[in-house]
């Protein structure tokens, strides 16, 4: 919250994390709920001494809940890798051997493959039996972890970033297209389904294949933001591709999402529009899975042209023509909104660091992020 000062604050976003009402802070920094409530709300900035206590009181520095709008902390660092000018490139910070390194996120380093610790050895008799776990961590810390299901990088981004911000939240991203998500949803097998799918322009997002996927319960939709989806191409776009319609012209060959995926109903949806059959354009039946794939396809050359977001663009230094704005929500079963680690996940949405991190991704518009824009029973 910014108050005229200039002076924002996370209060309410610590305090929360800390499981704590506005009246137990009060007590706690000898100062009055309504002085935390004038804090949180952007009514005034607090006097140093209400700072220190607040701070003292929550067991954090006053860096970690106050800080000036215009400042941020710098440092020199040497890159890694060479970095492209006169831009801004996301990078990992990490001091060796007593001086600060920049690693560069872009390409292949933004989307590196990890191994995935295990939790356990599973064995089964028998297809119909189920799986002994010999578990190599404790159920408690097991029982900690919520799952998402859904295609957009951002996801892993995010989860990764919620887990730094609350110890001990464990979130498990398993990649699915938007379709496939939802039958996970449906099937119990998720706690939270990614999704982002439209219909012909101007009709509803995502909630229709809600409705139609997942009958039997009732679904909360929470905004994870909503971004600018639409074609990556080479650098300097040499083949001039200006719309869908030139999707159908001699020597543009597509790369091609898997059926389900949201890309791909977009890419069916503009050509409709456009008046090109998916048999006029080469390529529409090469298929590979995931946003990166598109992109490491079109800058391999392997084919001109390919359906993403602005950000997985940037990533790879390619070319971006938007055809659509397109609402990306996570389906979360409602009964699962009282479950305390989806509570932890989904309240990381409105902490300043988290949405630090979406932003700077590039194609990203936050204004309803954490937002509830459905509830379907």
């Amino acid at each position: 919250m910014k108050q005229e000062s200039g002076v924002r604050n996370q209060l309410k976003a610590v305090r929360t994390r800390l499981g704590l009402s506005q009246q137990e802070v009060a007590q706690a920094a000898g100062i009055t709920r309504q002085t935390i409530g004038g804090i949180e709300g952007g009514l005034y900035a607090p006097s140093a001494a209400v700072a220190l206590k607040l701070a003292k009181a929550l067991g954090c520095r006053v860096e970690d809940l106050f800080w000036l709008e215009e400042e941020a902390p710098t440092l020199h660092a040497t890159a890694v890798n060479e970095l492209p000018l006169g831009r801004d490139t996301r990078v990992t910070v990490a001091q060796v051997g007593g001086r600060w390194l920049a690693y560069p996120l872009a390409g292949e380093d933004a989307v590196r493959t990890e191994m995935i610790p295990c939790d356990g050895l599973a064995r089964t008799a028998g297809r119909e039996d189920p799986a002994e776990v010999r578990l190599l961590d404790e159920p408690e810390n097991l029982a900690r972890t919520v799952v998402l299901a859904g295609c957009t990088p951002a996801m892993s981004l995010w989860a990764r970033a919620s887990e730094r911000w609350h110890p001990g939240l464990r979130v498990h991203w398993t990649f699915a297209n938007s379709m496939e998500a939802l039958r996970l949803l449906e099937r119990q097998e998720v706690h939270m389904a990614g999704l982002h799918l439209c219909g012909a322009k101007g009709a509803e997002f995502n909630t229709p294949y809600v409705r139609q996927v997942v009958r039997d319960r009732a679904v909360t939709l929470v905004n994870l933001g909503t971004w600018d989806e639409g074609l990556l191409l080479a650098p300097g776009n040499p083949l001039r591709i200006r719309s869908a319609a030139d999707l159908g012209r001699p020597g543009v060959r597509i790369i091609n999402r898997e059926e389900g995926a949201g890309s791909r109903l977009l890419l069916e949806q503009v050509l409709r529009e456009a008046g090109v059959a998916a048999n006029q354009v080469a390529g529409f039946g090469q298929v590979v899975r995931g946003h990166w794939e598109v992109a490491r396809a079109v800058a391999s050359g392997r084919a001109e042209v390919g359906v993403s977001t602005a950000a997985v663009a940037h990533a790879y230094g390619l070319d971006f023509m938007p055809l659509r704005e397109v609402r990306y929500d996570l389906a979360v079963a409602t009964d699962y909104l009282e479950y305390g680690p989806v509570r932890q996940l989904l309240s990381t949405l409105d902490h300043r660091w988290i949405r630090s991190q979406l932003s700077v991704l590039g194609g990203y518009d936050l204004r309803r992020t954490g937002e509830i824009v459905a509830e379907l029973n």
